[in-house]
């Protein structure tokens, strides 16, 4: 196998890494939330961890220990999906994943009900709507803004932590 060929975890294994080396390779995958891999390293990162099922069970460990004061900031941490911006000012991870289902090419009715429903799912719940949206489409994730801002704020909280996890996880097995 080929150096351009090998993943991440092969070339430059977690267990191996200076907390430095860690957290630039890894700090970005939830998003603009580094702490989560500071504190990861600060527990020890073990061979084990050289995998990116095992690394992305050990990072949503932390972020579940979590005070919610915590979970509540990297939730805050995410962009509006199709949002007013659109596509500007987003991380590259982010900007690639809302490009893969479409999100940059909605209708004006599409952006118009997405951008009315940010705004109503911000105001109920405190936080962004977030939604890994890989293998989705953009009428798909519509379809689950629609439900999910009915939900109560503890269910939608408990439910924006888990999509939060299943994007650093995709972000991960990605690498």
């Amino acid at each position: 196998m080929t150096e351009t060929t090998q993943s991440l975890f092969e070339t430059r294994p977690p267990s191996t890494l200076a907390e430095s080396a860690f957290v630039s390779l890894y700090g970005w995958v939830y998003e603009h939330s580094p702490w989560v891999a500071h504190q990861l390293y600060e527990r020890g990162i073990a061979k084990n961890l050289d995998d990116p099922a095992a690394l992305a069970d050990a990072m949503a460990a932390i972020v579940n220990g979590a005070v919610d004061d915590d979970k509540l900031s990297l939730l805050r941490a995410h962009p509006d999906l199709a949002g007013k911006l659109a596509l500007a000012d987003l991380t590259e991870s982010s900007q690639s994943e809302q490009k893969g289902a479409g999100l940059d090419q909605c209708t004006q009715g599409e952006l118009a009900r997405f951008t009315e429903l940010n705004d109503l799912y911000k105001q109920k719940f405190g936080f962004p709507f977030i939604f890994a949206v890989k293998g989705f489409h953009r009428t798909d994730i519509l379809e689950a803004f629609e439900r999910r801002v009915k939900n109560d704020p503890e269910t939608e909280f408990n439910e924006a932590i888990a999509q939060v996890h299943r994007i650093a996880k995709l972000r991960l097995e990605a690498l």
